[in-house]
C-alpha cells in the first residue's frame, strides 16, 4: 500500500496506534513520557472489560518502574506471596494430588527473584492493567478514541494514512500519522494489510473462559494461588491440558479455563452450562455462584516473521499468538512496545536515521518465536501428568478415578506411579519457575555493538535460570548502589528515554567522550567517594568491566557498546564511543 494521499487528513499526529491493549497502552504510554504526540484509537467503547491476561514478571515490572506506574500496579496487584501454590487436583473441594511452587516463591527461586531485579513479579489483570497504562498515557498527552474502528492504511515516503470509522457517528474519516502501529490483537488487520509473513498456525485447540464470582476461601486461602489445576473426565479436550481454575482476586474472584473440540465448534456458553463446568471444577454444589461471562477461544502458535513494513509496526498478539501458558502474553507485548518507542522517538526528532527501526523485527521478532514455541510446548509438558495417572488412555470416568486412588496404595505399583506423579509435576517448573525465559534476552542487531568477545553461553538451563551479564545485548545487570542516603537498582540510574553510560573510578576519558555525542547522555560513575557507591560490592562483581571501562546503556535497559578496560587516552575512548553511537543510531 503504498501512494501519496490525495485529500487533507481530518487528524494529523506523529504515531498512531491502533488497539488499548498491553501492547498499544504501553506504546502511548512510552511515546508520551519520551513527548511523542501520537492518538490511539480502539474498535471497543471501554477498556478491557475481562481479566484476560494477568501475570506480571519482573522485566515487565521493570518496565513499567522506568515509566512511573510500578507503585499503581503494585498497589492494585495480587502481591507475589498469593501466587505461588500452584495447585493440581480433582475439583477445589477433592482430592489434591500435589503442589508447584511457582512463580518465584520456591525459596532457591525466590533467592534468584530477590537478585535478579529491584522488582517483584505480581498478578494484575488485564481489565486492571489497562486503566493504569492507558490513564497515565492520556495524562502524559496520548489522544484517546474509543468506539473508533480502523479501515486501512496507505503508506507513502512521509508517512501513513489511515482510514476510520467513528461507530457512534457512522462515519469515516482519516488520521495522518509518520508511523502506525497495529496493536490489535490475535486477528489484527493491521498485520494482515500490512502482510507480515507469519509462521505456525491458528487454532490447534479450543478453550473456553468462564468469569464468575464465588467465595472460594475455604478451598484456596490455606494454599494461595493464581491457578489451580483439575484433572477431571473432559478436561485433556481442548489445548489447555486441564480443567483450570484462576484466582482474580482472592479469593472471591475466579476465570475457568476449559477445553473444547475445536473441530467441532464451541458449545453453546448458556449459563446453564457455564455453571455445569464451574460445578464440576469447584466440586462444591452448595457454594452460590454467579456467571458473569462466558467467552470461546482458539489456541495459536503463530508469530510473525517481521513486525514491519515500512512505517506500519505491529506489536504485541498481533505478531505472537499463543496461549496463556508460562503468562507470557502480556509481558511480552509491553517488552515490544517499550523496546520500539525510544526508536520511534528518535527517529522522529532526527537524532537517528530511519534504520535504527530495522532493529526493532531483528530483537524482538526472535523473542516472539521463542514465547510462542515456550508456551505451546507447557501446554505438552501436562500431559505426564494424565500418564501418571494412566488418564490419557479412553476409560470411564470411574477407571479415572480408580487410577487416582490407586496412589494410595501400599506396593510397588503404586510407589511407582506416585514417583511418576511427583516427577511429572514438578517438571512443571519449566511453567511456573521459567525464570530465564523472563529476563535472559540478549539482543543481537545494529543496535548492538559487539566488543569482539567470545559469547560463552549459560552456565545453567537458560529458561529455568536468570544469568546476568554486561554483555551487549543483555539487559543491564541489577545491583543494589546508594547514593548518599537513598539506595537504588543499577536499574534506577538509566533509562528515561536515554542513553547512559556507566563507568567508575578511572573512567574520566569516557566522561568526556560522552559529552562530544550527538545524543544526550546521562553519565553514572560508580566507585568510593562518587555519586554512587557499591557498599555491598555486587556491581563490582556483575559489571564484568574494570573501574575504568563504560557500558552504554540503552533507553530500554540493554547494554549498546561495553569496553572492560580503560581507554589509551581521552581521544581513543572519543573515537571508540563515537563508532558506537553512529552504529547504533543508523548513521555508520
Amino acid at each position: 500500500m503504498s501512494r501519496v494521499p490525495t485529500a487533507e487528513p481530518d487528524v494529523v499526529t506523529d504515531v498512531l496506534i491502533v488497539g488499548s491493549g498491553p501492547a498499544g497502552a504501553s506504546a502511548a504510554l512510552a511515546l508520551s513520557t519520551y513527548g511523542v504526540p501520537n492518538v490511539v484509537v480502539t474498535r471497543y467503547a471501554s477498556l478491557a472489560d475481562t481479566p484476560r491476561a494477568h501475570i506480571t514478571n519482573q522485566r515487565t515490572m521493570e518496565v513499567l518502574r522506568d515509566l512511573g506506574v510500578e507503585d499503581e500496579v503494585v498497589a492494585k496487584a495480587t502481591p507475589q506471596h498469593l501466587m505461588g501454590n500452584t495447585t493440581f487436583c480433582t475439583s477445589l473441594a477433592g482430592e489434591e494430588l500435589g503442589r508447584v511452587r511457582s512463580w518465584g516463591n520456591d525459596p532457591l527461586v525466590q533467592a534468584a527473584h530477590e537478585l535478579a531485579s529491584p522488582t517483584r513479579m505480581c498478578d494484575l489483570p488485564q481489565h486492571l492493567m489497562e486503566p493504569v497504562l492507558m490513564d497515565a498515557a492520556v495524562a502524559r498527552g496520548t489522544r484517546l478514541r474509543f468506539s473508533t474502528v480502523y479501515k486501512s492504511f496507505v503508506q507513502d515516503d512521509d508517512g501513513v494514512t489511515v482510514t476510520v470509522e467513528d461507530r457512534l457517528r457512522g462515519d469515516e474519516y482519516t488520521i495522518r500519522a509518520k508511523y502506525l502501529i497495529g496493536a490489535d490483537g490475535g486477528r489484527s488487520q493491521v498485520a494482515e494489510d500490512a502482510g507480515l509473513p507469519m509462521g505456525g498456525q491458528m487454532g490447534v485447540a479450543g478453550s473456553i473462559n468462564i468469569v464468575f464470582d464465588a467465595d472460594l476461601s475455604k478451598y484456596t486461602a490455606h494454599r494461595p494461588s493464581t491457578l489451580y489445576w483439575v484433572l477431571a473426565p473432559g478436561a485433556t479436550v481442548g489445548g489447555i491440558g486441564a480443567g483450570l481454575v484462576r484466582c482474580v482476586r482472592p479469593w472471591k474472584e475466579w476465570l475457568i479455563v476449559w477445553g473444547y473440540d475445536v473441530t467441532a465448534g464451541a458449545p453453546d456458553l448458556t449459563t446453564e452450562y457455564a455453571e455445569s463446568i464451574v460445578r464440576q471444577l469447584v466440586g462444591d454444589d452448595d457454594i452460590p455462584v454467579t456467571v458473569k461471562s462466558s467467552s470461546a477461544w482458539t489456541v495459536n502458535e503463530m508469530y510473525a516473521e517481521t513486525y514491519a513494513n515500512g512505517r506500519v509496526f505491529c506489536a504485541g498478539d498481533a505478531t505472537h499468538r499463543h496461549p496463556p501458558s508460562n503468562g507470557l502474553g502480556s509481558n511480552t507485548s509491553v517488552q515490544d512496545s517499550y523496546n520500539l518507542a525510544w526508536k520511534l522517538k528518535l527517529v522522529l526528532d532526527g537524532t537517528a536515521a530511519p534504520r535504527l527501526l530495522d532493529t526493532y523485527t531483528a530483537e524482538r521478532a526472535p523473542i516472539g518465536r521463542q514465547i510462542v514455541t515456550r508456551a505451546n510446548k507447557s501446554i505438552g509438558e501436562t500431559a505426564p501428568i494424565f500418564e501418571a495417572l494412566d488418564g490419557l488412555s479412553p476409560q470411564t470416568p470411574e477407571q479415572l478415578w480408580a487410577n487416582i486412588a490407586a496412589r494410595k496404595e501400599t506396593g510397588e505399583a503404586a510407589e511407582k506411579q506416585r514417583a511418576r506423579l511427583r516427577e511429572a509435576i514438578a517438571f512443571k517448573a519449566y511453567e511456573f519457575n521459567a525464570h530465564g525465559v523472563d529476563l535472559n534476552q540478549r539482543y543481537t542487531s545494529a543496535a548492538i555493538v559487539p566488543d569482539g568477545t567470545d559469547d560463552p553461553g549459560f552456565d545453567r538451563d537458560p529458561e529455568l535460570y536468570h544469568q546476568p551479564t554486561s554483555r551487549p545485548g543483555a539487559k543491564l545487570p541489577h545491583a543494589w548502589i546508594t547514593s548518599g542516603t537513598r539506595t537504588l537498582s543499577t536499574l534506577d540510574t538509566v533509562g528515561q528515554g536515554r542513553f547512559t553510560l556507566i563507568t567508575g573510578i578511572g573512567g574520566a576519558a569516557w566522561l568526556r567522550a560522552a559529552t562530544a555525542q550527538e545524543l544526550e547522555i546521562a553519565t553514572v560513575v560508580i566507585g568510593p567517594g562518587q555519586e554512587y557507591e557499591d557498599p555491598y560490592g555486587d556491581w563490582a562483581r556483575l559489571s564484568e568491566v574494570a573501574d575504568g571501562g563504560a557500558l552504554l546503556v540503552r533507553p530500554d535497559g540493554h547494554v549498546a557498546f561495553r569496553h572492560a578496560t580503560a581507554a589509551d587516552s581521552a581521544e581513543d575512548a572519543e573515537r571508540r564511543l563515537t563508532e558506537a553511537v553512529r552504529r547504533i543510531l543508523g548513521h555508520a
